[in-house]
């Protein structure tokens, strides 16, 4: 994906069932993060929490997204206090719309997995801004201040 882009035509599963992901609302910021309940995500997943008063008040609607079933996230969302909607890419088929489907190498094994990336829409739907191979500390503060640069 690259600015300007529009919201690609996939599918998410929520808690309260499947939506498009461009009926969410807008702007609306997508995270794309590895694995529920992990020390990146958890601490990813913290930070938009705790900023999710600012995103709400800019008007942001906040969305993680990884492929950990409902169950799962239900769980990591209880564990840890966490408000931030997350979501079931049940097929892939968002990660693949996004192209953060890749292949990492850890420790010399390769295999495929998400890439930690968030994506910024604005009110028009076109990707205003993206942060590939996301290092969590920081990040959320910066997706704040590019939402909050929209209203200017």
């Amino acid at each position: 994906m690259v600015e300007g882009d529009e919201i690609p035509d996939v599918t998410v599963l929520l808690a309260d069932g499947t939506m498009p992901l461009a009926e969410l609302g807008l702007p609306l910021v997508v995270y794309f993060y590895p694995k529920d309940d992990t020390t990146g995500c958890t601490r990813e997943a913290q930070d938009f929490t705790a900023l999710a008063p600012a995103f709400a008040e800019a008007g942001a609607v906040v969305v993680g997204i990884s492929k950990d079933s409902p169950a799962a996230h239900a769980k990591f969302s209880a564990k840890h206090a966490l408000s931030v909607a997350l979501a079931t890419d049940v097929d892939g088929a968002v990660c693949e719309a996004f192209g953060v489907w890749v292949e990492k190498n850890m420790y010399g094994r390769k295999s495929m997995g998400i890439e930690r990336a968030t994506f910024l829409f604005g009110s028009d739907g076109k990707l205003v801004k993206a942060w590939r191979k996301v290092r969590v500390p920081g990040h959320v503060d910066a997706v704040l201040a590019a939402v909050g640069a929209l209203r200017s």
